[in-house]
């Protein structure tokens, strides 16, 4: 099979990778095999959110101060807003609105309670432009029976100590009651399948219009609008108090409806999306890969002219460790990690940890190096780079996003 860009890897970065490069007319393989990391995202995407432990309000700013291995001072901090506008634009042309801008954080809501510094946040959920002027005082928590993916009190105490005057609620319907006869079917994406027809989503409304009483505002968890949002608004629209999303634990809805999303727009732009498959191995001839072969495709490489490492990191088996090593298993290209296996954690869950930054080596323009040369056609995106802790900088979706259309403009020859 032969194709102008090859990318290994269906999540946040070869899809916007792959949608970039389609949109410039090119012919795109993703090699996707399955559900990815955007499965834990609840409705927001993060640019920059923290240095040192410290939030960081203007990211922009910030980015400027960040150490040279970084990718996106790779990429260029003087490029970093133009692409965030890009990003965005991206996004609401696969049909996904979200708020924010890149000048300054807003702050997204955690299903245990927190706040946290945010660059978008899907429109129908919560967000705090400004923690000292809420957007509601008086809240009704919404809980549903039988649904354990939100940690109710936890979620009231931390709104409460942001300033909100939360009252907790607990609901249900016919509908969801026919759920808890298995336990296994009170997860958000299985109450997103069911909560879809006018009536249910009207007797979803009679239960929260019944019990809001005299408050500002209306949250229930985010298990609505699976495909797309057309569920969500017409709650919204039955519901007579301004009615917004909270984010809950994994599986969320709202992340999978956005891999959803973005997945429907590759294609619709012509890219070929091999679900189910991996990339297996590749062959090198010099300095440039000349091959990728796939678990599926085991007799038919695929060839291109540029290949895209989007495999993602330990999560996604982007990058594996065994006891002596860490490694890319697709090409073997180099990576940089601590030789010393001792020194990849550190005691301590919420102490930063070492192999939190590790991922593959790449020059400045992110092509991928093989014992210290350069890959002329292999560029790595997302969460496979090395040079940022996603976890502690709350960079995570921004460095995939901004990465991916940086490469894309690379591969395309752009300035």
């Amino acid at each position: 099979m032969r194709m102008d860009t090859v990318i290994m890897g269906g999540g946040l970065s070869g899809l916007t990778c792959g949608i970039a490069l389609a949109k410039r007319g090119q012919r795109v393989a993703i090699v996707a095999s399955g559900q990815s990391t955007l499965l834990f995202n609840g409705g927001s995407m993060e640019l920059l959110g923290n240095i040192d432990g410290q939030a960081v309000t203007v990211p922009l700013e910030a980015i400027a101060t960040l150490p040279q291995d970084h990718p996106y001072s790779k990429i260029g901090a003087s490029r970093i807003g133009q692409l965030a506008q890009e990003a965005q634009s991206l996004l609401a042309d696969a049909g996904i609105e979200m708020d924010g801008n890149a000048d300054r954080n807003h702050w997204r809501i955690t299903p245990m309670g927190v706040a946290k510094p945010a660059w978008l946040t899907l429109n129908d959920h919560v967000r705090i432009d400004d923690l000292s002027q809420l957007p509601a005082k008086r809240v009704a928590l919404m809980c549903i029976r039988g649904y354990f993916d939100q940690p109710n009190a936890m979620l009231a105490q931390g709104l409460r100590g942001l300033g909100f005057e939360v009252e907790m609620k607990e609901f249900t319907t016919d509908d969801i009651t026919a759920l808890r006869r298995s336990p296994s079917e009170m997860r958000a994406t299985s109450l997103a399948k069911h909560l879809v027809s006018n009536s249910a989503l009207q007797r979803v409304a009679d239960q929260l219009n019944s019990l809001a009483g005299d408050v500002d505002m209306v949250l229930m968890p985010s298990v609505l609008g699976q495909n797309d949002t057309t569920d969500i608004h017409n709650l919204q629209a039955l519901v007579k108090k301004p009615l917004y999303l909270v984010a809950t634990l994994p599986p969320a809805v709202a992340g999978m409806r956005m891999q959803a999303q973005l997945r429907h727009y590759f294609r619709m732009l012509g890219g070929t999306y091999l679900m189910g498959d991996s990339a297996v191995s590749g062959t090198i001839d010099g300095e440039r890969v000349t091959s990728i072969s796939t678990a599926k495709l085991t007799d038919m490489p695929l060839r291109a002219d540029h290949y895209v490492l989007a495999t993602g990191s330990f999560v996604s088996r982007g990058l594996v460790a065994d006891y002596e090593r860490v490694y890319e298993p697709v090409l073997g290209v180099d990576v940089n990690a601590d030789a010393d296996r001792e020194r990849w954690t550190r005691f301590g869950v919420l102490e930063p940890q070492a192999y939190c930054r590790y991922g593959v080596a790449t020059d400045d323009q992110l092509r991928c190096l093989k014992q210290g040369k350069v890959i002329e056609n292999l560029h790595a995106i997302g969460s496979v780079l090395s040079g940022h802790d996603a976890v502690k900088m709350g960079d995570g979706t921004g460095v995939s996003l901004l990465t991916a259309l940086a490469v894309a403009h690379s591969i395309k020859g752009d300035k």
